[in-house]
């Protein structure tokens, strides 16, 4: 993306919905391409964001997931919706500080995993010393704001098959952040009915 990521969000379409305690935004870009989040409205963190790109007439609708727990996957045969696998999988969440990565059914002892930081891709090199996984995770928040990788914001800690990694946000996205929210919050929703469309301020 050639454009500021600033600039890419103020020239999309936007619009939203509240459900519950959730404010759903959508991003409808130039490019063609479509970003849902979803904000919790008690702390005004992104719970989840999906990307569209456009696709042809009469194609399904393909939704790749950035941020929050993958859909899960459906079982032809068994005729039933399976939650994972066994194998490794990865997920992303944010807390207002910090970005998470969760790498589930990964069993090896804390000591197995080498976590290091490549600024050249900028992402996060994840490995095994007994070599049973290998992954790039590619830090699309910092690489947005065209920020470098710091290792001294990076940490990790293991429990119940799970990897967690935990990259402390910078100053640069905090305040990225709060301007952005404070925009969110200002896109209010009619009186009227508790899925309204929400009307940019």
């Amino acid at each position: 993306m050639t454009m500021e990521w600033s600039t890419y969000l103020k020239n999309a379409k936007k619009s939203c919905m509240v459900d519950n305690k959730l404010k759903r935004v959508r991003y409808d870009f130039d490019d063609g391409k479509i970003m849902v989040e979803e904000y919790n409205m008690d702390t005004y963190v992104v719970t989840r964001r999906a990307w569209k790109k456009s696709t042809k007439i009469g194609d399904q609708d393909q939704w790749e997931i950035e941020l929050g727990d993958p859909e899960p996957t459906y079982n032809k045969e068994e005729g039933v919706i399976k939650e994972s696998s066994t194998q490794p999988f990865l997920s992303k969440r944010l807390t207002r500080i910090n970005i998470e990565w969760r790498v589930r059914n990964l069993p090896y002892s804390f000591d197995v995993y080498s976590i290091s930081i490549d600024n050249d891709d900028k992402c996060i090199i994840v490995r095994t010393t007994n070599k049973k996984y290998f992954k790039k995770i590619t830090v699309v928040d910092m690489v947005r704001l065209k920020l470098p990788l710091s290792k001294e914001n990076l940490s990790y800690s293991h429990n119940f098959n799970t990897l967690i990694i935990t990259y402390k946000k910078p100053k640069e996205m905090l305040e990225f952040e709060k301007g952005l929210i404070e925009e969110i919050k200002q896109m209010e929703p009619p009186n009227h009915g508790d899925n309204a469309s929400c009307k940019p301020s």
